[in-house]
């Protein structure tokens, strides 16, 4: 008999608004057609406060277009775009018919609902505290989200929000999982969303040297293990997935994407925004997520790199692939960056690198990493750039990895159904 920490949980729904597009298959077909999705800013916030960098990964498709005007009026954009994320998500699997009380929400977040925190800070200053919106504080709530999803769909088994910077989506899918396996919820709505371009976090990450300023080049300023490459360029969006048990799964007759096999986690305690150089933490999470999928280092067929194109950041996660699985399987594997294209959606970065983990699973196929036009030669990594590689027949393990500041390391390990 199988029994509860033993069960395996599948991915049975995916739902995504990013920089590529309002949905997960146009932004899919943005990652296979080698697009940016990053821009010049249009706002007029860019010159009057001087900015350095002038550019982000904006989204494709703003939330007017798809949600409802008091949505729009009642939602910090972060609570919005999860919203359109999870419905999509909900829709593509089905929309589960299932006891509310058996339905959880868990969705990461960075930083939370920057842009109401500081517009009504604005307004209190400009116009005092009267002027000041009812909702400003469940809007500006890290738990934005998960609350406006929770209340969205009804679900009343939980609603959690994971907040450890980059990590964040990818530890919030993690979480789910063990809601399942513990039984506390037979179907939990798990992801991660930010809406973070806006004045202050990009003064704020100019500041400590962290973005790009390739501000004549957006398109081609995220460069993972590219020589040239000087930082991030900062992105927006939510990307969810639907868990559940197989077992619960096949009851119903759902699509089963891919299994939620292997999870990972560990703290660096180094410092506070750089990674420790020689990857201990970050492989020690690798290989934890590897081995409790049960499988061994050699099964894993791609990775899906946390790579944001910082200098330093590349290196120390490069270094970790190749402590986690020894220099000759390390060589092996192909590892895409991503990033390259969406830019970085900080808290919901690791949820839209798990669904890209999950399509390449589907479609047996490894992305190429874009703007690379000289590999670091510090980066000991098959990266796939140029062309996109074909992955294997067969039962095949893709491993997607997250890091954050504060020294937060997830790694998901998904296999095929």
């Amino acid at each position: 008999m199988t029994s509860a920490r033993d069960q395996r949980i599948v991915v049975t729904g995916l739902g995504a608004t990013t920089p590529l597009g309002g949905t997960i298959t146009d932004t899919w077909e943005g990652i296979l057609a080698g697009r940016s999705g990053a821009r010049t800013i249009d706002a007029d916030w860019v010159t009057k406060y001087e900015l350095p960098v002038t550019f982000a990964a904006q989204l494709a498709v703003h939330p007017s277009e798809v949600l409802a005007r008091h949505q729009i009026k009642r939602l910090d954009p972060s609570s919005q775009y999860a919203l359109i994320a999870s419905r999509a998500a909900w829709e593509d699997a089905g929309r589960p018919e299932i006891d509310p009380e058996r339905l959880a929400v868990v969705m990461g977040s960075g930083i939370g609902g920057v842009w109401t925190l500081l517009d009504q800070w604005d307004v209190l200053r400009e116009k005092g505290p009267r002027r000041v919106y009812p909702l400003a504080v469940p809007m500006l709530m890290p738990n934005g989200p998960s609350a406006a999803v929770s209340l969205d769909l009804g679900a009343r088994a939980g609603a959690h929000t994971p907040v450890s910077a980059c990590a964040s989506g990818a530890e919030g899918m993690a979480y789910a999982v063990e809601m399942i396996r513990s039984g506390r919820a037979d179907v939990v709505v798990a992801g991660g969303t930010e809406a973070a371009i806006h004045a202050l976090p990009i003064a704020g990450f100019a500041a400590m040297q962290a973005l790009s300023t390739r501000n004549d080049e957006p398109t081609k300023a995220s460069r993972p293990y590219d020589t040239q490459r000087d930082g991030f360029v900062l992105g927006e969006g939510a990307a969810v997935i639907v868990l559940e048990s197989e077992e619960h799964a096949k009851a119903r007759g759902a699509q089963i994407y891919a299994v939620l096999a292997g999870i990972g986690m560990s703290a660096d305690a180094h410092h506070i925004t750089a990674p420790e150089p020689n990857g201990a933490g970050a492989s020690r999470a690798m290989k934890e997520a590897v081995e409790s999928a049960g499988l061994s280092l050699a099964d894993i067929s791609h990775i899906n790199a946390h790579a944001t194109s910082t200098p330093v950041g590349d290196v120390a996660e490069a270094n970790a692939i190749v402590r986690a699985f020894g220099q000759d399987i390390a060589a092996g594997i192909p590892v895409s960056g991503t990033k390259s294209m969406t830019g970085h959606l900080l808290g919901a970065a690791g949820a839209l690198e798990a669904l890209l983990s999950i399509l390449a699973i589907r479609d047996r196929l490894a992305p190429a990493t874009i703007n690379i036009d000289e590999l670091d030669p510090a980066i000991p990594l098959d990266v796939v750039r140029g062309e996109h590689r074909t992955l294997p027949d067969g039962d095949i393990a893709v491993m997607d990895n997250s890091f954050g500041f504060g020294g937060h390391n997830v790694a998901l390990v998904f296999t095929n159904a």
